[in-house]
C-alpha cells in the first residue's frame, strides 16, 4: 500500500501539486480521520514548536457535542504515542468565556459550517440548552458564488496567475496565464477558489444595523474590490443583501442547508430558553461571539439590537466581542492559556500516573 505524504499549513497549500487533494480532518468540530490528525501533531512537533512532546504537558480544546470515543481515543494517543506527562480536555466554549473573564456565559460561535449557541455556567456547558443552525460561513461564500455567477464575475485563483495590468473598473481583466501549471484536483481549485471569495467577503460584506429596503441599501456607498487577476468591481446594496438571511433568513432561497435556518437572535434565544430560570438573566448580560463570521462589520451591533426584541424590556442584554479581531477568532486558544497559567488548576491535569492507572477513561472523569 502506497504511503500518503501530507503538506500541512498556509505555505504548503498554496503550492499547486499534481494528484493533491485537499482533506480536513474534522468533521462538525470533531476528528474523523485520525491519520491525518496526527500527521498534523506530528508537524507541529517537529515544524511549529520544536519540542520533544514528552517533556511538556499538553491541554486541548473540543467542541461541546464531541463523542466520548473521541475523548477516549484523543487521551489515548496522547499518552501512548506522544509520551506527554499530563493531559487535559477542555470545552471550546467555556475557554471562549474564560477569554473574556467569565465563568457563566453564552457562547455564540459562527464559523465557516454552522452557528452555535452553547451556554456556560460555572466553568461547565450546559448541555441541554446547545442549539445550531447552518446558517454560516458557508452559507455566505454560497450566496457570494450565485452574486458573482449573475454578474458573469469569474473568479480566477492566484495559482493560475503570472501578471496582470491595472485597468479600470467594470473593463475586462488583463492578466496573463502562468505556464506549466500541473494539473490539480479540483478540490484544490476549489480551496484556492473558496480563498478568494473568502477574502471579497472579508471586504466589502456588512451587516445592516436594521432591516433595510433596497431605497435605503442604494443610498451607501458601494465598495471596491480587486480580484487576483486584475478585474475592479463595486458592490453596493448586495453587500448586505448577502448578509442579512443571518438575522432574516425567510424567503431567502436555501436549498443548499440542511436543518433548522434559525436565525442569530432564535438561536441565542432558544438555546437561553433552554436553561433554568434562575441562570438566563447572567446569560442574556454575557454573550460572548466568537468564530469568523461574527467578525462583520456590524454583526455586533444587530445581534444586540436583534436579541433586545427577544425578551422583556427589563432584562439586560449585552453583547460581548472582545478587544480585538485575533481574541474572537483564538478566542479558545486565549481562554486556554489563561486556564492553564493558574495556580489552581495544576491539581487538574490528568497525569500519566493517573492515565496508567485507570486508562483512557480517566478522560470523562476529570474533563467533564
Amino acid at each position: 500500500m502506497k504511503t500518503q505524504k501530507y503538506h500541512i499549513g498556509t505555505n504548503a497549500l498554496c503550492y499547486p501539486r499534481e494528484k493533491s487533494e485537499i482533506v480536513m480532518p474534522l468533521k462538525d468540530g470533531m476528528i474523523e480521520n485520525w491519520d491525518q490528525c496526527e500527521a498534523m501533531l506530528d508537524y507541529v512537533y517537529t515544524k511549529c514548536l520544536s519540542v520533544q512532546s514528552n517533556e511538556h504537558p499538553v491541554m486541548m480544546s473540543e467542541v461541546a457535542w464531541n463523542k466520548v470515543s473521541i475523548r477516549q481515543k484523543t487521551c489515548e494517543i496522547m499518552f501512548e504515542k506522544y509520551k506527554v506527562p499530563a493531559f487535559f480536555l477542555c470545552k471550546n466554549a467555556v475557554l471562549a468565556a474564560f477569554a473574556s473573564g467569565r465563568s457563566t456565559a453564552l457562547v455564540l460561535d459562527s464559523g465557516a459550517v454552522q452557528t452555535a449557541a452553547i451556554p456556560v455556567h460555572d466553568g461547565y456547558v450546559l448541555q441541554n440548552g446547545i442549539v445550531k443552525s447552518p446558517l454560516a460561513g458557508n452559507f455566505l461564500a454560497a450566496q457570494m458564488r450565485e452574486h458573482l455567477k449573475e454578474t458573469n464575475v469569474e473568479v480566477v485563483p492566484t495559482y493560475k496567475i503570472a501578471s496582470k495590468e491595472l485597468v479600470k473598473e467594470g473593463e475586462p481583466p488583463k492578466w496573463t496565464p502562468r505556464k506549466n501549471i500541473p494539473s490539480v484536483s479540483s478540490s484544490y481549485h476549489n480551496y484556492m477558489v473558496d480563498n478568494v471569495i473568502e477574502d471579497l467577503m472579508q471586504h466589502v460584506l456588512q451587516v445592516h444595523d436594521r432591516p433595510a429596503t433596497d431605497e435605503d441599501l442604494n443610498m451607501i456607498p458601494a465598495n471596491n474590490f480587486e480580484f487576483p487577476n486584475g478585474y475592479n468591481a463595486m458592490f453596493g446594496a448586495e453587500r448586505f443583501k448577502i448578509p442579512e438571511p443571518l438575522f432574516d433568513p425567510i424567503g431567502t432561497n436555501l436549498r443548499i442547508l440542511g436543518g433548522d435556518m434559525l436565525a442569530m437572535q432564535h438561536v441565542v434565544s432558544s438555546s437561553i430558553g433552554m436553561c433554568d430560570v434562575d441562570v438566563r438573566p447572567s446569560l442574556w448580560s454575557n454573550i460572548i461571539l466568537a468564530g469568523g463570521t461574527t467578525l462583520m462589520t456590524g454583526f455586533s451591533e444587530r445581534l444586540m439590537t436583534e436579541c433586545q426584541f427577544k425578551t422583556t424590556s427589563n432584562m439586560r442584554v449585552k453583547v460581548v466581542t472582545g478587544g480585538n479581531t485575533s481574541d474572537r477568532i483564538f478566542s479558545a486558544w486565549v481562554g486556554a492559556s489563561i486556564l492553564a497559567s493558574l495556580g489552581n488548576f495544576q491539581e487538574l491535569w490528568i497525569s500519566k500516573q493517573e492515565y496508567e492507572e485507570d486508562g483512557k477513561l480517566i478522560v470523562d472523569r476529570k474533563c467533564p
